[in-house]
């Protein structure tokens, strides 16, 4: 009986069958993980977004005064009685562990910061009340209070409903600000750049030897139009700012004291103690929707990623323009074209190693090479007018869509010239019979069955191109840009400017920010979103090669 186990077991193994459980147990594994890791992100980071209840705390002190302080429980952690009492806590002697609480209670302009540590020990009561209030400004992060009153020109407001008035009111002059940031980005910021190229060309024409009279009263003509234009604009501007008034909430902190916020320093105010659930739910939409719609402030520590998600898609774009075709043309000269022998197999090996190189390490020659050497050029070349201010010898958005297409070229070339490799000889040499040229026969059918293996590659290279940070830290990425590539002055796209990327949004708000705990949210926001992007790609790399498989499955065979 024995024996026969042992031979059953030899069977079973001989078969394949463990190998293949084991496979199976490993993927599971890896899905398992994966989804996990998207839960963390997603509930730590979409879960910053929902109208957090606002407690007041009543804080006994050794010396038995009483304090208050109000704000949102961001989490909970049990420590050990012994480590405080090293920190100078008194702690009772019998206890071994304290629970504490780190509550975000706002105020940071009137307190010491944003967040404090509280310990269960030293809360003697707490509440949810109604009216707490939580405001959102445009700078100094939230304020958490009650709204008690309303200053309007100076005089206090009577009315017997203070927060429906503040409320009204606030509308108002969000509506208000809105209008008066359009008049500046788009109107003004128009003027400017017209004006600021008007110089340079003005500049321009005054280095050559005999320049144009007409030319130079031209520019005198249009300077003055412009000039007119941009008074006629911040007289506009100034009206339309002095109709926004000086209205001012008079906030009470959890301490009794009163502290007025400028209405147009308040970008939105809620009170999550007295919002029902359908309320909640559309608080938690409109926030998300201002996270991927609005730009960031407070060093990134709040608001929006609307530039950073603009500037990676528009990158990943031109960087796919750019390595596609410089891939393709690259795989079928190696695969149709050169003579293979001992050189064709070394410039294989080095394509391969490329893909191993380090990302900095392109970052290193970008800077090197594109931006100092090339872009310098050009600048003494064709933009010598706006020296010593350069224009293409920093960095910008064409040099990092350019590194990145270098980093992710092997990519490409690899997966075409495997695609080409797949297809049989006698597709070649029968296009070729029927009278088809050499380019006739790659272009309308070599390159149609092989592109399910450049899509792959090219969505591939996106997919790598979307999260690399260190060669765009030296290439044209920054912190905060003050405007997007893509505008409505001409021409139109400024390959030129710097931009924003959300690597390294991830980066800047994880690592380089002054208020960790305040970023922290958006990092796992931040990073969630830029994982659903490297998804999604991926899923329709695998989509599109499946369909252009199918449609060329039945020649390749």
């Amino acid at each position: 009986m024995k024996q026969e186990s042992i031979q059953r077991f030899s069977q079973w193994v001989s078969s394949g069958a463990p190998w293949i459980w084991l496979n199976a147990a490993a993927l599971s594994a890896c899905i398992l993980l994966m989804l996990g890791l998207l839960t963390l992100i997603a509930w730590r980071g979409l879960g910053h977004f929902w109208p957090t209840p606002v407690q007041e705390f009543v804080l006994a002190g050794s010396q038995g005064e009483v304090s208050r302080v109000a704000g949102m429980i961001r989490a909970r952690e049990t420590v050990s009685a012994d480590r405080l009492r090293e920190s100078g806590v008194v702690v009772d002697p019998g206890v071994q562990e304290i629970e504490q609480f780190l509550v975000k209670r706002g105020n940071r302009d009137i307190e010491d910061g944003d967040f404090v540590w509280l310990l269960a020990t030293q809360i003697e009561k707490r509440a949810q009340p109604y009216n707490l209030a939580v405001i959102e400004r445009t700078e100094w992060g939230v304020f958490i209070g009650r709204v008690t009153g309303l200053r309007v020109e100076g005089e206090l407001l009577d009315s017997s409903d203070v927060w429906g008035e503040f409320k009204q009111r606030l509308s108002a002059m969000v509506a208000a600000r809105e209008q008066l940031e359009k008049l500046e980005k788009n109107r003004i910021g128009e003027v400017n750049h017209r004006r600021e190229r008007l110089r340079l060309r003005e500049k321009r024409l005054s280095g050559r030897p005999l320049p144009s009279r007409g030319a130079i009263s031209e520019i005198e003509a249009e300077r003055a139009a412009l000039q007119a234009q941009y008074t006629e604009l911040v007289e506009e501007h100034r009206a339309r700012d002095e109709a926004m008034g000086h209205a001012a909430a008079v906030v009470t902190t959890a301490d009794g004291q009163n502290h007025e916020i400028a209405l147009r320093d308040i970008l939105d105010a809620w009170r999550p103690n007295s919002m029902n659930m359908a309320q909640k739910l559309g608080h938690y939409f409109l926030k998300i929707w201002e996270f991927l719609s609005d730009s960031p402030r407070e060093a990134n520590t709040e608001g929006g990623v609307f530039p950073a998600i603009f500037g990676t898609i528009l990158m990943v774009l031109l960087m796919t323009l750019l390595v596609t075709p410089l891939g393709v043309m690259a795989a079928i000269y190696l695969r149709e074209y050169a003579r293979q022998g001992w050189a064709t197999r070394a410039l294989r090996i080095a394509v391969n190693n490329l893909a191993g190189v380090p990302s900095i390490v392109y970052g290193v020659f970008g800077l090197g090479f594109f931006i100092y050497a090339v872009g310098g050029t050009i600048d003494e070349w064709f933009f010598a007018e706006a020296l010593p201010a350069p224009t293409f010898g920093t960095g910008g958005l064409f040099w990092a869509s350019l590194t990145l297409a270098l980093l992710t070229l092997p990519l490409v070339i690899v997966s075409t010239e495997e695609g080409l490799s797949r297809i049989p000889r006698s597709v070649r040499e029968g296009s070729l019979a029927l009278g088809a040229t050499r380019w006739e026969t790659i272009s309308r059918t070599l390159l149609p069955m092989c592109s399910p293996a450049i899509m792959t590659g090219m969505i591939l290279a996106i997919a790598r191109a979307a999260g690399e940070v260190a060669p765009l830290m030296l290439v044209g990425v920054v912190k905060l840009a003050p405007s997007l590539p893509l505008d409505g002055n001409f021409p139109y796209l400024h390959l030129e400017r710097k931009f924003m990327h959300l690597g390294f949004h991830i980066y800047d708000a994880g690592f380089q920010s002054p208020n960790v705990e305040a970023a922290r949210p958006l990092v796992y926001a931040t990073a969630f979103l830029l994982v659903i992007v490297t998804v999604l790609l991926n899923i329709l790399a695998i989509t599109l090669r499946n369909r252009l498989s199918d449609q060329y499955r039945n020649v390749e065979a």
